[in-house]
């Protein structure tokens, strides 16, 4: 063979590369001689660098450095790189990525990663879908970087000859740590001002007095990257700020804001333009529609200072009217001022459990915009009309100006509904308003309900602190009418608004929830099935298909090829998912089932295309209620404002067809019939000729808008979650030992995650640590089994545990299974077998005997008794 055939023939595998076994099988080759002279060959070209050696026994064709893949761009996708602490990593591919499908992950192997780090923006070559559809990849250059600081733990160096001290990153999908040169360990002079954000002068002034001269071993710090790492060359760094000691208080807040990179500090030309508009207009009072003297009122959190939205039900004939007014902060914040490309940069407010981050300043979040009791304030307001059975009949949106009668709380409105005589006696006024506002909210609920919109009510951790800040507790969130009455309110405006705009055909940004992608649903069949349960789907839809690379192993060698089978698109509508959840309501099982479908189902997002709400069943939605801490709120009031001021009037009329689930017909795709626009054609006409070539916001800018808070909405997500996580483990570290009651929430390969019934922390019971046997993970029926006794532990069981270890740095908590629980279950567990001479033998000799019968104890790994 050539050199040229041998290239050619590597050229054309996947990604470029084959290995040596792979040659050797596509060239047939026999002896031992052949196959030398092959790796002779193959030497031979990687000298000469036409051949690059990738791994021990694979061989790839050489790319110039920035160079793209072989052939085409269609092999090439960009996206956020997520790596996981083992090395490996998964790209999400950006929305509009013609090479994968929105969701689909790309897998990355460890040696592909190419000195990419967590978050970066990258460029990805993928190979050939898997047999399961499974997509892999290299990274072939990183495109943006996401990591200009890096916050962890310092170290000194170990030794003289070490290159420098270390900072191991908080965030342990960073494997590496950061290298931190002699001298670049104390924050200097020019640590102020940095590209990515503002220091404040307190944090400044405390990192060059208090830990100038101190010992900074085990200290938390904030690193500056300089130099990016390579695949053989750590990153390196400097430290731009000392946070201090992980365990002091406050601490564990500020890593989380540098760890996700959330501005915090708001420059001070946003401030003073925050100082200068922060006043009402008595001109723009004068031209809006007045709503003041109307017992409207805010229902919030007692911990709540900006409240963006009033509601008020009143009776009309045959029906109500619902008044949904919501905070006009577009009035404020004009496009491409300060303000607006500071609230863009944040997208959204982060709320931790003891303190809150805005995405506006105090000036607009907490006083003009906020409508608080007694003080005129601007408003956009939606103002339904609904039949006596809770359908919306018409809408209107208008520009209007409130006073709120009273800033009610959710524990106050519950203790009317329930019938609390002195907080009856406090509001008199607003006793019969809130109990219409029930009645109303519940009859729209059932009608919510009737096209399959679905409602998880799982359990929402809260975190409760004493007089001195200190956390006291983990408590489950209370959800009573009071809270899902202002859900109803604010649900159907948001479609009314979305509906209306979408109507009138102007570019405008959505909330999106796509159906749930076909492998997820077949996973989860499989899990409820294990619970007697199932979507009711019948028979799912399979393609069978057979890999190339099979077929010609396959060749010759008398044996068929393998035949994979693939879900195809599944016709699931939010009606199935809402029929279980009423199935399993109040069932033991009904925790973890209802976990296990909110896992199967997407991600929603922001989108320029209308595309549905899944989980609503909703036709059309969007994001309106809550523009003081959501940006893409305040792109649809610009939008609407935009609409109204332009003389198109917000009217629109509510039509049974448009009321219905875009997914009740399946066999028609995702949207079914097209359901009648709400709007008049000279309305929809009179926008055309303002629009048609200006609109509001140009559709690319909203795409962008679109994937932008998409990505400031998951990045303040994860770290609200994580801060949660965080002091659950730092609650914990005084009750190791304890026993507590526990639910098994997912078995895995590596032990079973158990969350605690009562305080709902979750843990980990390492497989290795499970007691009296030797378990192993059974992918196909997910559940660990023991070899010899046949004790199964599957997602839904109840089990008592102990705290044994607490990883901190991790932010993880480690289990054991109590031995009592493990010999209780023992007795169902183990299967009946037939008494055999040699199994009457061995129970005489006591080798036999299970685990049950002997003393009561726990073991740790190995059986070593702790």
């Amino acid at each position: 063979m050539t050199d040229r055939e041998l290239i050619s023939r590597i050229a054309r595998s996947p990604g470029g590369k084959a290995g040596y076994k792979q040659l050797v099988r596509e060239l047939g080759l026999g002896g031992g001689r052949e196959r030398r002279l092959l790796l002779e060959h193959l030497a031979r070209l990687t000298a000469s660098r036409q051949l690059t050696k990738v791994d021990r026994e694979m061989w790839g064709i050489p790319r110039a450095p920035g160079s793209t893949a072989a052939g085409t761009r269609d092999n090439l996708m960009a996206g956020r790189l997520d790596l996981h602490r083992d090395g490996f990593g998964f790209v999400r591919p950006n929305a509009g990525q013609a090479s994968v499908r929105v969701g689909e992950d790309v897998f990355i192997p460890p040696n592909e990663i190419n000195g990419a780090m967590q978050g970066d923006q990258v460029l990805v070559e993928l190979e050939p879908p898997k047999a399961d559809g499974r997509r892999q990849g290299r990274i072939v250059r990183v495109m943006e970087r996401r990591n200009a600081t890096v916050v962890g733990m310092f170290h000194y160096a170990r030794s003289d000859r070490s290159m420098g001290h270390t900072v191991v990153p908080f965030d342990e999908r960073m494997s590496q740590s950061i290298l931190i040169p002699p001298g670049a360990e104390i924050p200097g002079e020019g640590a102020a001002v940095t590209q990515h954000r503002v220091l404040g002068a307190e944090a400044l002034a405390r990192s060059k007095s208090e830990h100038a001269d101190r010992d900074l071993e085990g200290l938390i710090v904030d690193v500056e990257i300089t130099s990016w790492p390579t695949p053989t060359r750590p990153p390196m760094g400097r430290v731009i700020e000392v946070l201090g000691d992980p365990e002091d208080f406050g601490v564990d807040v500020e890593m989380m804001i540098r760890k996700h990179q959330l501005p915090r500090i708001f420059p001070e030309a946003v401030l003073a333009e925050a100082r200068a508009v922060a006043h009402l207009d008595p001109e723009e009072v004068a031209g809006r529609q007045d709503f003041r003297g109307l017992p409207i009122v805010t229902i919030d959190g007692e911990t709540a200072k900006d409240f963006d939205d009033a509601v008020m039900v009143r009776e009309r004939a045959g029906g109500y009217e619902l008044q949904v007014h919501i905070a006009d902060v577009s009035e404020y914040v004009r496009e491409g001022s300060d303000l607006d490309l500071e609230a863009r940069l944040r997208g959204t407010s982060v709320y931790f459990p003891d303190r809150a981050i805005p995405m506006l300043p105090q000036e607009l979040s907490t006083d003009i915009c906020s409508l608080r009791p007694n003080e005129d304030r601007l408003v956009l307001s939606c103002i339904m009309q609904l039949d006596g059975d809770g359908r919306i009949e018409s809408y209107e949106i208008v520009e209007g100006v409130i006073r709120s009668a009273a800033r009610m709380t959710y524990t106050a409105v519950h203790a009317i509904l329930e019938g609390d005589e002195q907080t009856r006696a406090e509001y008199p006024a607003l006793v019969t308003e809130i109990e219409r506002m029930q009645g109303l909210a519940v009859k729209m609920n059932k009608r919510r309900e009737e096209r399959g919109s679905i409602d998880f009510d799982l359990p929402e951790p809260v975190i409760e602190f004493d007089e001195q800040g200190q956390m006291r507790g983990v408590t489950r969130a209370e959800r009573t009418w009071a809270n899902r009455l202002i859900e109803e309110f604010m649900l159907a405006a948001n479609e009314c608004v979305a509906t209306w705009v979408e109507d009138l055909g102007v570019p405008s940004i959505y909330r999106i929830h796509e159906k749930p992608e076909p492998r997820r649903v077949v996973q989860f069949e499989e899990l409820a099935a294990g619970f007697g349960y199932s979507l009711g789907l019948g028979a799912l839809p399979v393609k069978r298909i057979q890999m190339k690379s099979e077929r010609r192993e396959s060749y010759g060698q008398g044996r068929k090829p393998r035949v994979h089978e693939v879900a195809e698109d599944i016709a699931v509508t939010p009606k199935m998912y809402q029929k279980l959840a009423a199935r399993i309501e109040g069932k033991p099982e009904e925790r973890i089932l209802s976990y296990l479908m909110l896992r199967s189902l997407r991600q929603a997002r922001y989108s320029e295309t209308n595309e549905g709400h899944f989980a609503l069943a909703a036709p059309t939605y969007t994001h309106f209620t809550s523009p003081i801490r959501r940006y893409p709120d305040l792109i649809v009031h610009r939008i609407a404002k935009a609409l109204l001021r332009a003389g198109v009037a917000g009217r629109g009329e509510v039509t049974r067809d448009r009321q219905a689930s875009p997914w009740t017909h399946p066999n028609e795709g995702n949207y079914g019939p097209s359901p009648a626009p709400h709007t008049s054609a000279r309305e929809r006409q009179k926008a055309e000729e303002l629009f048609a070539t200006e609109p509001p916001i140009p559709e690319q800018e909203v795409k962008q808008i679109g994937d932008e808070t998409s990505q400031t909405e998951r990045r303040a997500a994860e770290a609200e979650r994580e801060l949660v996580e965080w002091k659950k483990v730092r609650f914990m570290q005084d009750r190791v030992g304890e026993e507590f009651a526990a639910l098994v929430l997912n078995p895995a390969k590596f032990g079973l995650f158990v969350e605690l019934t009562d305080l709902f922390v979750e843990g980990l019971v390492p497989i290795d640590t499970l007691p009296g046997d030797r378990y192993t993970w059974r992918e196909n029926t997910h559940e660990i089994v023991g070899e010899r006794w046949g004790r199964r532990f599957r997602a839904g069981d109840r089990v008592q545990v102990i705290l044994d270890r607490i990883l901190a740095q991790e932010r993880k908590l480690q289990f054991s299974i109590v031995e009592e629980e493990r010999a209780a279950g023992l007795k169902t567990a183990r299967p009946a077998a037939k008494k055999t001479k040699s199994s009457r033998k061995k129970a005489k000799h006591g080798d036999a005997q299970p685990p049950a019968a002997k003393a009561k104890r726990r073991f740790g790994k190995k059986g070593r008794r702790r």
